[in-house]
């Protein structure tokens, strides 16, 4: 049941290269009608309950992804591209992908009682709900997941996501231009917009930010669960009031996979250097404590309850995390 681990990415690794590329339901109204005519026109309107099950999930999921967060806090805002020395971020957000998908109830660990006996990222994962998110990167995800006949685990699918095989008959695996289709797909969410900028010798399309306020949102975010005075990760009160499921510990994630990805000292820099380092010395401590299941730290615990398999896949990605070369 061992993981081949990842070839690059993680300690020990060998060396492959990686490239990276609600319907709601219809109501009419009209005016009354008499007794005679109402005979003839009544009628239901039909509608798929799936649609109202749809719209109800949609008021629990925020408006970003972890993937599109961790991508937001990576870009410029006026240049509006990633740093060109960043090689972390590719591996980080393939592994982000299924911490959404975990925290949309879409795949949970294998429930197996032996799977305790491995490492948690060797542990096999599946595939519990093939119900599509309408993210579109999700549920590419989600589809090669559930159709794969072979179980792997949390280790093995991101290496696979990310290119990072030897075998030619799983490289159909990777998910490609992953950096590319998140930015457009903030686009589409009105975050950012696309333009053409000139690199001397090429070309590129670039992606400044446009909605400003959404990415203050997400820094702030980061810099209260980071120079917060408590050792624990008690939620805010703006968590206890969110609708969103998880927010507390999508909030962990995200911090979480910002650092593997060296992009969070972008949301730190307005800080002052000993509360920059206050938030990293805590953002050490937060990965130390929810890389192992059960969290050792203060988690919501009644988020989690009935949730373990799921949580536990959250537990597994940041544990690959810690052994991937930024964390060094």
């Amino acid at each position: 049941m061992a993981s081949t681990g990842g070839l690059s990415r993680r300690r020990g690794a060998g060396g492959a290269a990686t490239e990276d590329g609600g319907i709601g339901s219809t109501q009419s109204s009209s005016a009354p009608l008499s007794a005679g005519s109402r005979r003839n026109t009544d009628s239901k309107v039909a509608s798929d309950p799936r649609d109202q099950q749809m719209e109800d999930e949609n008021k629990t999921q925020p408006k970003l992804t972890l993937m599109e967060e961790v991508l937001l806090l990576g870009l410029k805002d006026k240049q509006g591209y990633l740093s060109f020395w960043n090689d972390n971020i590719s591996y980080t957000l393939r592994g982000c992908i299924l911490m959404e998908l975990a925290f949309r109830n879409r795949i949970a660990m294998v429930k197996d009682p032996n799977r305790r006996k491995y490492p948690l990222a060797d542990r096999y994962i599946e595939a519990i709900s093939e119900k599509l998110t309408g993210e579109v990167l999700l549920d590419e995800a989600l589809k090669m997941i559930s159709s794969t006949q072979e179980r792997m685990s949390v280790g093995q699918w991101i290496d696979l996501m990310s290119g990072e095989t030897w075998n030619v008959m799983k490289i159909g695996f990777q998910l490609k231009q992953v950096r590319e289709r998140l930015a457009k797909g903030l686009v589409d969410k009105g975050v950012l917009r696309t333009e053409k900028r000139n690199f001397l010798i090429f070309d590129m399309a670039t992606h400044p930010v446009t909605d400003s306020a959404v990415k203050e949102e997400v820094v702030k975010r980061a810099c209260t669960t980071l120079i917060s005075r408590s050792t624990g990760s008690s939620p805010t009160l703006a968590e206890k009031n969110s609708p969103i499921q998880y927010q507390q510990l999508r909030t962990v994630a995200m911090v979480c996979a910002a650092y593997a990805a060296n992009v969070l000292e972008n949301a730190l820099m307005y800080l002052n250097h000993e509360m920059r380092e206050r938030a990293f010395n805590k953002v050490e401590e937060l990965l130390g404590d929810y890389s192992d299941y059960p969290f050792a730290s203060n988690a919501s615990k009644d988020e989690i309850v009935g949730r373990d398999l799921q949580m536990e896949i959250i537990a597994a990605v940041l544990n690959v995390f810690t052994k991937m070369d930024s964390i060094l």
